[in-house]
């Protein structure tokens, strides 16, 4: 399903009235993945066990990551899906099958549940799901950390999959791997030159290729958002207002859209409340990449049952180092050109956003300097 065909314009990408989809918030795991709950929308090429979108993502996510049921991907993912994440794209389900476990071999006790799934689509031109997880375990085993720590860790991971009869054919994922670096006590520095040198030595380098398109030559950032990816007026408002907060760099909306008492769930498991909090955290991200361009890729919602809607939004972020602001581990400033892949939920109720989740990795952008540093190493040479 592309974003073409999940436009508002076709019938398509909203769910039909008469489903009973489930929803994440408030059930148990063994109310999302029931035994004996008859289908509740229609899933053609679906298997039997799955009752709607929402069960076959956490279901088959709990068999897979939980009861270690790796093989699940063989049955679950195109043979040729694309997998982006934010240090490299995997490309076919044999090296998915291998980075999973590779990733539990470390953390024999992690678990990962499932925080919320909000999603768009049907069984006839594919589905489009945005599944926030929270993780926790512990590190006990020696792997791609290196020496076990013994110590615990929580952070959060979104992954946005495009499924079709069963299979997910492309996937985005956005672990905050640096909320785990940091709580074992480990190294970013480390790890980010670690990876840093194997790109560099399979070739690749970043390079620094002009405007960023935030705005074209001496012209001011577009002055209207562009909502065609919307699907309704909340998520069209979402857009709007991440336009003037990143785009046009107008911080106050977060104020006239923002709850007094909303709550940010960020990178790093900040727990911010408030405006000013909440503005300083937006204000500072824009700091460390001052020239940073925002671009909206996806945009999903679904009407919540604790009141309001929830509304997903994928994004990335472009632009250099070039400042000073919330990025405290890529230290001074650098002026390396890095991309961010983020991915953010949020709640709106009552008019405002109640709540906000964010998710991109500070060790991505790290090792993305790191990279840019090796490469004029190169040079220098």
């Amino acid at each position: 399903m592309s974003d073409a065909t999940s436009n508002p314009k076709s019938k398509a990408a909203a769910p039909v009235a008469a489903e009973s989809v489930l929803q994440v918030e408030r059930h148990d795991y063994t109310d999302l993945a029931p035994t004996d709950r008859p289908r509740g929308q229609s899933l053609e090429g679906f298997d039997d066990i799955y009752t709607d979108i929402v069960d076959y993502i956490i279901r088959c996510t709990h068999k897979i990551w939980d009861e270690r049921d790796i093989g699940l991907i063989y049955t679950h993912y195109t043979h040729n899906c694309v997998l982006y994440g934010t240090t490299g794209t995997i490309y076919n389900r044999e090296d998915i099958v291998r980075d999973t476990i590779q990733r539990l071999v470390s953390f024999p006790e992690r678990r990962g549940m499932g925080t919320q799934v909000i999603w768009n689509g049907n069984d006839k031109d594919g589905f489009y799901t945005s599944h926030l997880v929270t993780g926790s375990g512990r590190h006990t085993q020696y792997g791609h950390l290196g020496q076990p720590t013994g110590k615990p860790f929580v952070s959060r991971t979104i992954a946005d999959c495009m499924i079709f009869q069963n299979k997910i054919y492309r996937e985005w994922v956005v672990a905050d791997t640096m909320a785990i670096i940091q709580q074992l006590g480990l190294d970013p520095h480390h790890f980010a030159m670690k990876t840093a040198k194997a790109k560099f030595e399979a070739g690749l380098v970043s390079l620094d290729i002009g405007e960023n398109r935030r705005f074209v030559g001496q012209t001011p950032p577009a002055e209207k958002a562009d909502t065609s990816l919307a699907h309704n007026d909340v998520e069209a408002r979402t857009i709007e207002m991440l336009h003037e907060i990143f785009v046009k760099r107008m911080f106050g909306r977060i104020a006239q859209d923002y709850a007094p008492n909303a709550q940010y769930h960020g990178p790093l498991m900040k727990e911010l409340y408030g405006h000013a909090a909440i503005i300083h955290q937006h204000l500072g991200l824009i700091g460390s990449l001052p020239d940073a361009s925002y671009e909206i890729q996806h945009v999903a919602s679904n009407p919540c049952e604790e009141g309001g809607t929830k509304v997903a939004v994928r994004w990335i972020m472009e632009g250099h180092h070039l400042g000073y602001g919330i990025l405290g581990t890529l230290g001074d400033p650098t002026g390396k050109r890095v991309q961010v892949m983020g991915m953010s939920h949020y709640h709106w109720k009552d008019d405002k956003v109640v709540d906000e989740w964010t998710v991109y990795d500070e060790l991505s952008l790290l090792t993305q300097v790191k990279l840019g540093q090796l490469a004029d190493a190169d040079l220098d040479d």
